[in-house]
């Protein structure tokens, strides 16, 4: 199986952790596609990436907190509640998007 396709597997899977909670909200349609794709564009950058001197372990939840930052930024104008839950989902869920690629490998 290629990397891409196995990247791929896992932005599905982590892009569906993520938006679950929020169907179970009922919350807006295009927040839910936004959440979706930008767990499955996170994940094909962690499985493909290396960041030299950076421990496997530590990689995927610093890409994927340095990845959301932008967006939380956007949404700590409207919902500040929701940042500290973001920030965390986003390191919780890059350090699983590491631990699957290097397990997977």
């Amino acid at each position: 199986m290629s990397i891409l396709l196995k990247s791929v597997l896992i932005g599905i899977v982590a892009g569906l952790v993520d938006i679950l909670p929020m169907i179970l909200k009922k919350m807006d349609n295009k927040s839910i596609a936004s959440a979706f794709l930008q767990y499955f564009f996170v994940s094909i950058v962690i499985v493909n990436i290396n960041l030299p001197g950076v421990v496997w372990w530590l990689q995927g939840g610093l890409i994927s907190f340095a990845l959301v930052l932008p967006i939380a930024i956007v949404i700590s104008s409207v919902d500040r509640k929701a940042i500290p839950i973001i920030l965390s989902m986003s390191v919780i869920l890059g350090s699983l998007i590491g631990l699957a690629s290097h397990l997977w490998n």
